[in-house]
């Protein structure tokens, strides 16, 4: 198939890592070859999803599980386009995979949406019970397992660090594509709900287009004291130099979900650590399903590492003077 994934095109990204795993799961299956779709959130030109992906292969290899030989993977991408997203489960579903990995909300509805009989692995899920996926993490039932990625209560998490990295805020723009990041309406309310203990006020900043980016961030930096909040979304993640860029220029603190904004200059990332970890695990889950185990039997995984990243040279252009305590907290300072 195009754009088959081969361990090779990827040994670099791995690092050389190695899981122990019981050798009975190591062995060659047998048997007829299985089929496994697989829709990717972002861009593959992305080296942060690329890496994901990786990640995941190298863990079904691991596991005996060998592309063109005893497995056929179908790779597909969303790229952060919803219209996209949509026809790529289509497409996958109609191929009729034995199991199929759904990265993001937005890809797990695409594939809810066409099938709600083939075994789906998702990952990068926040809160699947709030957003109405299962109705129980530890017994899910149904076609669906996997691993999310925040508790939409972080949101209020976010701005407390906001506030303690900017005291004099008194406003807060949570910007994110309502078409991409269907759960960042949740995101939104917990932010909405905090605000009565941090004085300020919150607004919701939705942005469909690349070109919607800046005219929102332009505006809403017209009155002083203002902050902004990037949850959970490719679209912003794949635009995250252009996001950082105009934070910057039009000096606004800004506090994401993922430190890949703060490796491109961006002030400030409060998020769960655990993107490579949570791949590894799928391939496990994808391993038992195709031996025979039920996705509703295997209970949903919730992260438990989360890291506070504090770009230096961010917060020194915003002429922020960053608090002792804060700093002494950060996981990684970035020079």
């Amino acid at each position: 198939m195009s754009g088959m994934v081969k361990r090779r095109e990827f040994i670099t990204l791995l690092g050389g890592a190695a899981v122990v795993w019981p050798l009975a799961a190591r062995a060659q299956q047998s048997g007829r070859v299985r089929r496994l779709g697989v829709l990717m959130n972002g861009a593959p030109s992305d080296p942060f999803n690329r890496a994901l992906l990786a990640e995941f292969v190298a863990g079904l290899q691991d596991l005996g599980w060998k592309d063109n030989q005893n497995l056929h993977i179908e790779l597909r991408w969303s790229a952060g386009d919803p219209e996209r997203a949509r026809a790529q489960a289509v497409e996958l579903v109609g191929l009729t995979p034995d199991v199929i990995l759904a990265v993001s909300s937005l890809n797990l509805t695409s594939i809810q949406r066409t099938s709600t009989t083939i075994p789906v692995v998702f990952t990068f899920v926040s809160d699947p019970v709030a957003q109405g996926f299962v109705s129980n993490l530890a017994k899910p039932g149904g076609n669906l397992t996997g691993f999310t990625s925040y508790e939409f209560s972080i949101g209020g998490k976010w701005l407390d660090l906001l506030k303690q990295i900017a005291p004099g805020l008194t406003r807060v723009a949570v910007m994110f594509n309502p078409d991409t990041s269907p759960q960042s309406k949740f995101f939104v309310s917990s932010v909405e709900s905090a605000v009565p203990s941090f004085g300020v006020q919150a607004i919701a900043a939705p942005v469909r287009d690349s070109a919607d980016i800046e005219p929102a961030i332009a505006d809403f930096a017209h009155q002083p004291n203002g902050g902004l909040i990037f949850p959970t979304d490719s679209f912003t993640l794949l635009r995250r130099q252009l996001i950082v860029d105009l934070a910057a220029r039009y000096r606004l603190p800004a506090i994401y979900a993922f430190r890949e904004f703060v490796e491109a200059g961006g002030l400030m990332r409060y998020g769960e650590t655990q993107h490579t970890d949570q791949f590894r695990q799928a391939s496990f889950y994808v391993d038992r399903i195709l031996k025979g185990e039920k996705p509703g039997d295997l209970p949903i995984q919730q992260p438990t590492k989360y890291a506070l990243s504090i770009n230096l040279k961010a917060a020194r252009s915003l002429g922020i003077e960053l608090p002792m305590a804060l700093m002494l907290r950060a996981d990684e300072v970035i020079e």
